[in-house]
């Protein structure tokens, strides 16, 4: 099988506008020319692409699949193309930079290390993706992002990782609660209250790496978006959060809430920007890695200097 890139960029422009003669428009081919390599194309793979239904070019299922792949090439050629065309004489001065996270109260942060990276590439354009954070490993996977922040790895030989720094998820509480008192507080602690936490459910990371595994299920779950919402439910005394410090750490230092450790031994994670293993990078990418990593938020700490090489998730 040899499908070349004239083959996938028919194939999107017929699935985009529903006709063989517009699609030939659009490429400026005949419309012969084109029902030619469509053709081609559906013989070398030995499945149909499309199908029509009520006079529109409608994708098969291998058309949809097939479709996918063509976004994120053709895609991907025209950055590349666009990066060699800007290129000046240092290498990659201009260029884009798509970006997103594993958490929405990393934008808070986010900014002032923008700022930095900008003095030294200010012809580099930003685009933070917002709709990904949500899923940012399939994002990364297909094309759309070049870089993730995220802080729970998963096991895919594609993506590397580069740790940034560590932080400290605390359980927060009114000062008028029963464990204000205390410095730290035990799996079973949960057992008694209501747990704010961030949707979905499935992938709290205080649920999934703190209480199931200590067969602890709080009183009852509620489910909140933004996080200056959950500070507030927790100052009204609804129920108790588990955030990051830095996060937190104005309303811990005004006394309007009380932090408190996860065990004696705190509950820390590592933050790294996620990569594509195969993928060509930037320059200007590798030096936005670099800034994140020279300058930690407050109540942050970077890891050790044997972690901060790339490396792949076990």
């Amino acid at each position: 099988m040899h499908l070349e890139m004239r083959h996938l960029k028919l194939v999107a422009a017929i699935a985009e506008t529903g006709s063989v003669t517009l699609a030939g428009n659009r490429l400026h081919l005949t419309q012969s020319a084109l029902s030619h390599q469509l053709r081609d194309a559906e013989e070398q793979l030995g499945v149909p692409l499309f199908e029509r239904r009520n006079r529109r070019m409608a994708l098969t299922a291998a058309g949809e699949r097939l479709l996918q792949s063509a976004r994120a090439v053709i895609d991907e050629l025209a950055r590349a193309e666009k990066e060699i065309r800007e290129c000046n004489g240092n290498g990659a001065s201009k260029g884009v930079l798509r970006l997103s996270t594993e958490c929405c109260t990393v934008y808070h942060w986010l900014p002032p290390r923008l700022r930095l990276f900008q003095h030294k590439f200010p012809a580099v354009d930003f685009q933070l993706v917002i709709e990904a954070t949500d899923s940012p490993f399939e994002a990364l996977l297909e094309g759309k992002l070049d870089l993730a922040i995220v802080c729970d790895p998963i096991r895919n030989r594609r993506i590397r990782y580069t740790p940034l720094f560590e932080d400290e998820v605390v359980m927060i509480v009114p000062p008028e609660h029963r464990l204000a008192g205390k410095t730290f507080a035990a799996p079973l602690e949960f057992a008694e209250e209501n747990l704010i936490i961030y949707p979905p459910k499935e992938d709290s990371t205080v649920l999934n790496r703190f209480l199931i595994p200590a067969g602890i299920t709080p009183r009852k779950i509620h489910e909140v978006t933004l996080t200056e919402v959950i500070i507030e439910m927790v100052r009204g005394g609804l129920g108790v959060a588990a955030l990051a410090k830095w996060a937190v750490a104005p309303h811990l230092d005004s006394g309007a809430l009380v932090g408190l450790s996860l065990t004696e031994q705190g509950f820390r994670r590592t933050w790294s920007a996620a990569q594509v293993r195969d993928r060509r990078t930037p320059a200007y990418v590798e030096e936005f890695i670099r800034v994140l990593a020279e300058h930690p938020i407050p109540e942050c700490i970077r890891p050790r200097k044997m972690t901060m090489r790339k490396r792949a998730a076990a």
